[in-house]
């Protein structure tokens, strides 16, 4: 399924501005970052369920917060893509 995840993270002090980092950090092994704090992610299940675990471990839950919108398997007709940054799909090959 796709989920798109999105984070705000208090980046006010260092110790901000580390979760900050790994929180990105998490979300890249799972997925595509789409904007500064926005990840799309295809996961199963058991793979979303350890990455929220590991992202709520780093976030500081008085200071930040986490958002995940579950789109599903049949997600293509859940999105638009306007402007200049090129879409692409997340079942595709992605090249590091």
């Amino acid at each position: 399924m796709l989920i798109l995840i999105t984070y705000d993270v208090n980046t006010e002090d260092a110790a901000g501005r580390k979760r900050l980092r790994q929180i990105a950090k998490q979300c890249v092994n799972y997925g595509q970052r789409v904007q500064n704090s926005v990840f799309e992610c295809l996961l199963d299940a058991a793979q979303c369920r350890m990455l929220q675990a590991r992202l709520c471990k780093i976030m500081d839950p008085e200071k930040d917060s986490l958002r995940f919108y579950y789109l599903g398997n049949h997600y293509e007709n859940k999105i638009e893509h306007l402007g200049a940054k090129k879409s692409y799909d997340p079942q595709d090959v992605l090249m590091l």
